[in-house]
């Protein structure tokens, strides 16, 4: 497909990467024309130094021809203008990053239908999501939700001396029954799709599939179920924290943020009134001690710096506060992060580009299904979609034992109706079903495309 992203930034850098490696022909606006330079000096893409809502520069990349077009300039009512012109001027699906947490859900819905915008994005939204479900379940390294929070795919690490060390499925599923499936494995770098006779070992970063209260059931069961938070430190007063702040405050979380930047606290307490905000440099642990970190029961490091938030975080787990979560676009220093043992980590980057990932795969299939979800787990090397399951699909009504299906795929959940299965043998899927596939090194656009 043909993209045009405006605004080479870093969620516009991050949509190109991706964008590339899905195998579209992208080309990229930007009014830095350095930047441009050393994007085209990595990938094979066309460039344009001009401003997304010039008319003139959106003739010259063939706006008529664009099939997607993303706006992730430096301000929200600029994303917003230069969508509507491009879907003025011919392009067929338009998304805009939004980020101003004045913009509300009723607004941006009144936007996106007079603007006719496909999509309306905002990052820290998507990241103060993630980072609200693991507060909700503080064990999981991640938690993604499929099917309107139906089903949940949570990702935890086997800690030394786990229970399930050295245990297979059928053990696992025999000593701790509840309605859940251990989809995914990673050790070291190595990626499986297991089957019952797959050998758990500490370490192992591993995917479980289920339902919220069957996910609760088996971290009980295996020791892991910590308390949700009721206290919880933000440090940087980001609009993911603002986000994050407001829906802690919402279900009556105690929520402490501090930010060295006097402006920004009396902003944050005008806008957090039942917050406490604190005026301070977070990277003074004696302030952090004083403003009571050892009472706190997680401690989440949200300012825009990846290392200040790793070592602000190293510092907190260091303290023994039971949950430490951390910003981190990075790649790199994501995996630092793991190697120094913080790995619950989230990435507004990340989420806005799985959603991305999704919709353009969406557009590209027309066989038999629709992808509705799609989250990159496990380092990007495993990938969870989410199907709607339409009358022409080729599955429909064979017993999933029958099915052949592609090494390393794995039919994880049906959603049907409201009724949620952890797929068996005998199972078969229907018209209107919502799928759950889990693959690696795969790239699916439908659900045919698990088939061998």
């Amino acid at each position: 497909m043909n993209v045009l992203i405006a605004g080479c930034g870093k969620i516009g850098i991050t949509i190109l990467g991706d964008m590339v490696k899905e195998g579209h022909n992208v080309t990229i606006m930007d009014t830095n024309q350095n930047v441009l330079a050393s994007l085209t000096d990595v990938y094979d893409v066309m460039s344009l130094c001009g401003n997304g809502v010039n008319c003139e520069m959106l003739y010259e990349a063939g706006i008529e021809n664009i099939d997607v077009f993303v706006a992730t300039m430096g301000s929200d009512e600029a994303n917003m203008m230069a969508c509507f012109l491009a879907k003025r001027m011919g392009a067929k699906h338009t998304i805009a990053r939004v980020r101003n947490p004045e913009y509300n859900e009723r607004n941006l819905k009144f936007m996106k239908q007079h603007l006719d915008i496909s999509i309306i994005l905002n990052p820290e939204h998507l990241a103060a999501g993630d980072l609200f479900d693991i507060l909700k379940l503080p064990s999981a390294m991640k938690v993604e939700q499929f099917s309107r929070r139906n089903f949940q795919l949570i990702e935890l690490k086997l800690k030394d001396k786990s229970l399930l060390d050295g245990m297979n499925l059928i053990e696992v599923r025999g000593k701790y029954p509840a309605e859940y499936l251990i989809c995914a494995v990673q050790r070291d770098d190595n990626i499986y799709i297991p089957n019952g006779k797959f050998v758990l070992h500490s370490g192992d970063k591993i995917g479980i599939i289920g339902k919220d209260n069957e996910i609760q059931k088996l971290f009980g069961s295996l020791g892991l179920l910590k308390k949700q938070a009721k206290k919880v430190m933000i440090v940087g007063g980001s609009r993911t924290a603002i986000n994050l702040a407001q829906r802690l405050l919402s279900i009556g979380i105690n929520v402490k943020i501090i930010d060295k930047d006097e402006k920004k606290c009396i902003e944050l307490s005008e806008r957090l009134p039942k917050a406490e905000v604190i005026h301070g440099d977070a990277s003074q642990q004696e302030l952090l001690l004083e403003e009571g970190l050892l009472s706190q029961d997680a401690f989440v490091t949200l300012t825009g710096i990846d290392e200040e938030n790793i070592l602000l975080s190293y510092f907190a787990a260091s303290q023994n506060v039971p949950t430490v979560l951390s910003k981190v676009n990075s790649d790199q220093l994501t995996f630092l992060s793991e190697k120094l043992g913080l790995d619950q980590l989230v990435s507004p980057r990340k989420a806005t580009t799985n959603v991305i990932i999704s919709y353009v795969r969406a557009l590209q299939n027309s066989i038999g299904s629709n992808i509705e979800t799609l989250y990159q787990l496990m380092d990007d090397k495993v990938e969870a979609l989410e199907f709607i399951v339409n009358s022409d699909s080729k599955l429909l009504g064979i017993p999933l034992k029958e099915l052949s299906l592609r090494k390393n795929t794995l039919i994880a959940g049906i959603v049907r109706g409201r009724k949620t299965i952890i797929p068996g043998g005998n199972d078969t899927i229907l018209h209107g079903d919502r799928v759950i596939i889990i693959c690696a090194d795969k790239r699916l656009q439908n659900l045919e495309e698990i088939l061998a």
